[in-house]
């Protein structure tokens, strides 16, 4: 089975789409292959569908969704299985019933939630070993599993829903990191585009803005590394009522206090150095 969540739901058994066009068997089906290989206890499943005010008949109308997905199981593993009957799975090995639940079997098959989150592990481990062009290729591949939000096209509950917050943070946290080995790259001029849109979507996102600052001012655009700075603590005192971090406000003060003969910018031997985003002090090789 090939289960992809990051975006619109795409489960696939015999690459047969398992996925039903009815919203509540859609949702059942996006929270099993979120944990799929693992048990699904029967209130977990009713609160994401329900939300905490089920019907009476919540539990009987939950198994008829299972048997729904079921059907669709059955059908895919009558596509090109060239398995014996004796070797086929049913449909519902591949989606048990357990004391309490339900589990979806995986079979061995690949998961985008899980490979980003390999990929990411993988990618953050590089950074920390210095090994920046490992870390910004391994981290670039993790995020581009990423088609869209996650569970895109399925209404979400409490359960998907705090998933989908977890996933959103995981993928910023390792574009985050991906960004900052570009930086150590010394690959300024071609995080510019990237970072006036991701600073224009998240609008308080300090790190961002950070990285936007110095990838200006290692291109030769001081004042408009300075006006990033600007624009955010406005919107920080306005919205919030804060001035921005320590580390923000050196930054500022780095780029500031920089000689006005300088370009290009920290970023060759005997230039100001800036503090990086991630703390330490930034040159490029």
């Amino acid at each position: 089975m090939d289960i992809g969540l990051l975006g619109a739901l795409d489960v696939r058994e015999n690459g047969v789409s398992i996925a039903p066009t009815a919203p509540k068997p859609r949702q059942v089906l996006a929270l099993l292959a979120l944990r799929a290989d693992r048990m699904v206890p029967v209130p977990a499943l009713v609160e994401e569908l329900w939300a905490g005010a089920p019907p009476r008949s919540a539990r009987t109308t939950l198994q008829t969704y299972v048997l729904q997905l079921r059907e669709h199981i059955a059908a895919a593993l009558r596509t090109g299985s060239g398995l014996g009957d004796a070797a086929a799975p049913s449909a519902k090995d591949v989606l048990t019933t357990l004391p309490g639940g339900y589990l979806l079997a995986s079979g061995g098959g690949g998961s985008d939630i899980r490979e980003f989150e390999r990929l990411r592990e993988l990618g953050c481990r590089a950074m920390d070993d210095e090994d920046f062009a490992g870390a910004s290729r391994t981290l670039r591949q993790a995020l581009d599993l990423w088609t869209g939000p996650p569970f895109a096209d399925v209404h979400t509950g409490a359960h998907l829903a705090m998933e989908a917050r977890r996933l959103e943070e995981s993928r910023l946290c390792a574009l985050d990191q991906r960004i900052e080995a570009d930086l150590r790259l010394g690959r300024h001029r071609e995080l510019l585009a990237e970072l006036t849109v991701l600073t224009s979507r998240y609008r308080s996102h300090e790190n961002l803005h950070a990285q936007f600052m110095l990838a200006l001012y290692r291109s030769g655009r001081r004042g408009e590394a300075l006006h990033v700075y600007q624009r955010l603590r406005t919107l920080l005192v306005r919205e919030l009522g804060l001035e921005p971090s320590a580390r923000l406000r050196r930054l500022q003060q780095s780029i500031l206090t920089a000689t006005a003969e300088d370009p290009g910018g920290p970023g060759h031997d005997g230039d100001p150095a800036v503090p990086s985003p991630g703390g330490g002090l930034a040159r490029v090789p």
